[in-house]
């Protein structure tokens, strides 16, 4: 019967051990798939945000109205071309010189750049039931020039919910590397001119495969 016991005990011992061993493997295979379904919309908004500046001019805080844009609006198609020009340098003199002109010739649907990309639900934050805030700003780049700046971001304890609460601590605190860097998943910022994401390369793999097709 001692045996019987100890053999037990033995094997629930090995059991919590390797437990305890999977268990961060576990969470970091699962964590990836989440997070990659969040930097997946987090890309839309951000080439939706890229594409409304260079039509508009500015980023956009409205959601609705940025998937409204994708819908309606149109690049421009220009071309660059050097026109001859003589200008008068004065007491006769002039100086044949070379201008620059840019000429439109035709324009693009904005949708045709997210062709096949569900920019649709962008704003949705996958596995939960909550959306993405954009906020907007403007900072200073260098003296008396402002620049824009837009900032999307989720917590990742958001993302996370119901996994291992000190697993999930330890995410939040992360500091690159092939991990997604501090507390949240975010692209753009509000501190610096960025467009980019703070995620590691690992997360654009697909994307650069998908280009090379």
């Amino acid at each position: 019967l001692v045996s019987i016991v100890l053999i037990a005990l033995a094997a629930l011992l090995v059991y919590k051990i390797n437990f305890e061993i999977r268990k961060p493997i576990k969470f970091n295979k699962e964590k990836k798939v989440k997070y990659a379904k969040v930097i997946k919309n987090l890309k839309i908004i951000r080439d939706a945000e890229v594409a409304h500046k260079k039509v508009v001019g500015t980023y956009t805080a409205d959601g609705e109205a940025l998937i409204s844009f994708i819908d309606t609006a149109k690049f421009a198609l220009t071309q660059t071309r050097n026109v001859p020009k003589t200008i008068n340098l004065g007491g006769g003199i002039t100086k044949e010189i070379e201008e620059r002109v840019v000429d439109t010739i035709g324009y693009e649907d904005v949708k045709t750049s997210f062709a096949g990309l569900d920019y649709k639900n962008m704003l949705s934050i996958p596995g939960t039931d909550q959306k993405f805030k954009i906020e907007i700003g403007e900072i200073e780049k260098i003296a008396g020039l402002k620049a824009p700046v837009f900032e999307v971001k989720v917590d990742k304890a958001l993302i996370l919910k119901g996994m291992d609460y000190n697993l999930v601590k330890q995410e939040k605190e992360a500091i690159g590397g092939e991990e997604v860097r501090g507390e949240f998943i975010r692209v753009g910022s509000l501190a610096e001119v960025s467009e980019d994401g703070n995620w590691p390369p690992f997360y654009d793999k697909g994307d650069k495969k998908d280009s090379e097709e």
